[in-house]
């Protein structure tokens, strides 16, 4: 994959650069090359990379639809596109309708944001058992991702979430509300569906740490309690290290007094409830072919935030499991992967070619970068994600202007050789148009909302490429 072509790149003028994803990641990588490039006196032409047809990765379809201040964000990330300085091209995957090696022949650089969509792997006996899901595959349903599903099976009463992060708050509070309570939302119709006809009643969160160690923010959990015609339960056994007083900062005080709080709560006689368990460590799920319990081992704290099993086992009955014990990232073909750590090997941002030695020391690969959950896996928020990408950014500026990229050895533009195999791809007026369609779609709901999302690919091409408002 390395060229031995190495210096006869360009400086900072007409510095072409591909960028594989279309998240956060990719458009805020996007968004400071292009400000950095222009900054030093150069020009920069970037083309950013997407497998769906739509933008915005898991701003669209990793964030829970009642979370619209999060969904904000979409607004900075629309108007670094529409600047027009980033080119938006949709429905491509990359190793499918064109390799890595062929970007890498038409652009000086190409940097790999394809984040982390898939779950972090939880293993012990039972995982694999009719009914137990991995939480970003019910997140990625709910959120009207066009490669899962359009049904899920809803049919059981008693549900467990096994995680203490803000995914497995959002997976909770979807399957313990009221499709009712959605209804406002962008959520989309089969979904709403699927949901008003949920029969769970009781659904359990489950952390293997203590509530003084939980990795939720203040403002998910405060929502928890606020979930119309759902009571929250809470077990005094679980709070031997939650005292506010011994919080190690003001974000967890917070959340202490709001868990803490919760202990006096009285029972509402509300149709459904959400339980939260802590110092439970998920060893075996249970069941004959099909989920029928787990079974925890209790823990106690031993400090610094770790804790050692007790030898007390539990079990408790459900029917259902949800995994929310982290993302995986997601490899691209003919890329170094670290299969361990689910991130491309690198170093700052300059992608390694581990895969070929097996050594951290292993050099760089010319004009290949990484950043945003690819690089340095999932972790971190938005804001991590900007400052990450100025990290990489600033090291393939460094690397233009001492003319170590590889020059692009073949001309002309990327989506004639696309069309040339009959791609369908999608590009921002596509994108523009769709949007367009799914805020109609929303106007003329039967229950007013700002979007109605449109799931199936082929519809999302459709009206991308066509332009169409209407069906």
């Amino acid at each position: 994959m390395t060229s031995s072509n190495t210096a006869t790149s360009s400086n900072l003028q007409n510095l072409r650069v591909a960028i594989v994803g279309a998240g956060p990641a990719g458009i805020y990588a996007g968004n400071i090359l292009t400000g950095a490039v222009t900054d030093a006196g150069g020009t920069a032409s970037v083309d950013l990379f997407e497998s769906l047809p739509a933008p915005y990765g898991l701003i669209r379809y990793g964030v829970a639809p009642d979370h619209p201040r999060i969904k904000g964000i979409v607004n900075s990330l629309h108007e670094m596109l529409d600047a027009g300085t980033t080119r938006f091209i949709g429905n491509v995957e990359i190793g499918r309708d064109i390799a890595l090696d062929e970007l890498r022949e038409r652009y000086d650089a190409v940097i790999l944001a394809t984040g982390a969509i898939r779950d972090a792997a939880l293993d012990i006996p039972g995982i694999d058992l009719d009914g137990s899901y991995g939480a970003a595959d019910f997140v990625a349903w709910y959120d009207g991702h066009p490669d899962v599903p359009t049904e899920w099976p809803l049919d059981q009463r008693e549900v467990a979430v096994i995680g203490n992060g803000n995914v497995a708050l959002d997976v909770a509070r979807v399957l313990a509300k009221h499709a009712v309570d959605l209804r406002p939302t962008e959520i989309p119709d089969n979904v709403l569906a699927g949901l008003e006809a949920s029969a769970v009643t009781d659904v359990h969160v489950f952390g293997r740490r203590g509530p003084g160690d939980i990795k939720f923010t203040p403002i998910e959990l405060r929502e928890l309690g606020e979930v119309p015609n759902v009571d929250i339960v809470v077990h005094d056994e679980d709070f031997q290290d939650a005292d506010p007083a011994n919080a190690t900062n003001n974000q967890l005080k917070v959340m202490l007094r709001i868990l803490n709080g919760w202990r006096t709560r009285e029972s509402t006689g509300a149709s459904r409830r959400l339980h939260l368990h802590f110092y439970h460590s998920p060893v075996e799920i249970l069941g004959d072919g099909r989920v029928a319990g787990v079974r925890f081992e209790r823990t106690e704290p031993i400090g610094d935030g770790r804790v050692r099993g007790t030898g007390e086992f539990r079990e408790i009955a459900v029917q259902q499991v949800y995994r929310a014990v982290g993302y995986y990232g997601t490899p691209v073909v003919g890329a170094p992967f670290d299969e361990r750590a689910g991130v491309v090997p690198n170093v700052q941002g300059r992608v390694r070619d581990a895969a070929a030695t097996g050594d951290a020391d292993a050099p760089v690969i010319a004009g290949l970068y990484a950043t945003g959950w690819i690089k340095r896996g999932p972790v971190g928020l938005i804001g991590h994600t900007k400052s990450d990408a100025m990290e990489t950014i600033a090291h393939l500026v460094e690397d233009a202007q001492a003319r170590a990229l590889t020059a692009p050895t073949v001309e002309g533009d990327v989506l004639e050789l696309l069309e040339e195999r009959g791609v369908e791809y999608t590009t921002w007026e596509g994108w523009l148009a769709l949007d367009a369609h799914e805020r109609a779609l929303g106007a003329a709901h039967v229950h007013t909302r700002e979007r109605v999302k449109v799931v199936p690919r082929d519809e999302q091409v459709r009206v991308s490429r066509s332009g169409a408002l209407v069906p």
